[in-house]
């Protein structure tokens, strides 16, 4: 049965995971059964130098200490940590760039590529997500 993001029964362990050969690759299940989110950044990294664009900056730093990785896309990040995000969001920049906020009902490709310095720990998101979503 193929797996779905918001059928548990659907869901497997890390270590199962990792030893299936079916799919592409790892991600995470965001379900209203934990506070886990994911702040996914569309096109705010450069692949070549690394830098990020300012505003994608601005939230990484409000973000403080949590684990952060380059999306599978290569120019873009998942910021992930703690906070109650039960209705997920796009917003829109005026750049034509977007960031979205996860909480529940989403499945997020992982490609353990960490972001810099970033450590594996979950910082609380609350008021990065309070500021973006005002």
């Amino acid at each position: 049965m193929a797996a779905s993001s918001t059928n548990p029964r659907t869901w497997s362990t890390h270590e199962d995971a990792t030893a299936s050969t079916a799919g592409v690759g790892l991600g995470f299940v965001l379900s209203d059964v934990d506070d886990i989110v994911c702040l996914d950044l569309d096109h705010c990294l450069n692949p070549l130098t690394g830098r990020l664009t300012p505003w994608a900056a601005a939230i990484v730093r409000d973000a403080g200490a949590t684990y952060v990785e380059v999306s599978p896309s290569g120019d873009g990040l998942h910021i992930w940590g703690r906070a109650d995000v039960r209705q997920g969001r796009r917003i829109r920049r005026p750049d034509g760039t977007a960031v979205e906020i996860y909480g529940t009902g989403r499945y997020i490709a992982m490609t353990g590529h960490r972001h810099g310095n970033a450590p594996s720990i979950l910082a609380d998101l609350s008021t990065v997500v309070a500021k973006l979503t005002a």
